[in-house]
């Protein structure tokens, strides 16, 4: 059972291993673009490439769907970023139960997006788990988990990517100490549980008051969406790619969202003396440009800001 990019490397390891899959659960297709055309989601293109059988139900607790998954009684459910609460006569079916591959050490960041609210925290480290699925939240007893460290620059899409690649490799390791009864659940410490709620556009408004650090962090951990944004002269700017720069005294003066130009670089005044150096970003309606081409084309003036409303 899973969804998107994220679900498939694990997918294609499960294939590799050689374990047999009869069935192929996914979200619907979605519409997409301006077109709203209807758009197959990454598991189900995968999967008909490969030759799987392959449904997308509208509701898991149909009477239809239900049949199915008793008709193929699978031994085992894995579960790769499917998007949607599994009820317990779905999870609880399998003999060997339902494994979960979740994007964080667990019991931290629970939820809808581990690996944004890691980045955006600050975190130097983050994970993948395997856990069996409960009535909880990502709160089901531990099989195993694997530390990633962060890097200084990475974004949530590029540690998403690595964090897929690791949680493959250790979703089969999982596979094979369940079936060999080698691995014991554990509880997870419920105290020490925090959480990643769904990500709103209204996360993606920089607030130049914090330091540099936290401002670069948002824009690293909000990509793809909502990205962090402001507003210059009227137009939303989306913010690409960023790092702190540390600004001489007589600048940090300066109030928060204040434009400088320091040796034709992009530098955004932020709060704790610092200022954040604009690598990229996008104008509303506009390619993405580096930071001369934003000098170039809209030749800010001394003293304009970008603030956080239009």
């Amino acid at each position: 059972m899973g969804t998107p990019e994220f679900s498939l490397p694990s997918l294609r390891r499960l294939i590799s291993a050689g374990y047999e899959i009869p069935l192929v659960i996914t979200r619907p297709d979605k519409p997409k673009g301006r077109g709203k055309k209807l758009t197959p989601p990454p598991v189900k293109v995968e999967g008909k490439k490969i030759g799987l059988k392959v449904i997308q139900p509208n509701r898991l607790k149909d009477e239809s769907f239900l049949s199915l998954l008793k008709k193929e009684a699978p031994e085992l459910i894995v579960v790769v970023a499917y998007g949607k609460i599994l009820p317990p006569e779905v999870f609880r079916f399998p003999p060997l139960g339902t494994v979960n591959l979740h994007p964080s050490l667990l019991p931290k960041y629970r939820g809808a997006a581990p690996i944004n609210w890691a980045i955006i925290n600050g975190e130097r480290e983050t994970g993948v788990t395997t856990i069996l699925m409960d009535e909880g939240m990502d709160s089901g007893d531990i099989l195993l988990s694997r530390k990633v460290t962060i890097g200084d620059e990475e974004t949530a899409p590029e540690l998403e990517r690595r964090l897929a690649e690791e949680g493959a490799k250790l979703l089969i390791s999982t596979i094979e100490g369940i079936r060999n009864g080698t691995i014991t659940p554990t509880p997870q410490d419920h105290s020490q549980a925090t959480f990643a709620p769904m990500l709103t556009k209204e996360e993606g408004v920089i607030d130049w008051r914090l330091p540099a650090r936290n401002i670069v962090n948002r824009i690293r951990g909000l990509l793809p969406w909502p990205t962090a944004y402001s507003f210059f002269r009227g137009r939303l700017m989306k913010f690409l790619k960023g790092r702190v720069f540390p600004l001489s005294v007589p600048l940090s003066k300066r109030k928060p969202g204040e434009i400088l130009i320091i040796d034709r670089r992009l530098i955004v005044a932020a709060g704790g003396g610092e200022g954040v150096e604009v690598l990229k970003l996008k104008p509303e309606g506009r390619k993405e440009m580096d930071s001369s081409s934003f000098i170039n084309g809209y030749r800010p003036r001394p003293g304009e800001s970008f603030t956080p409303t239009p």
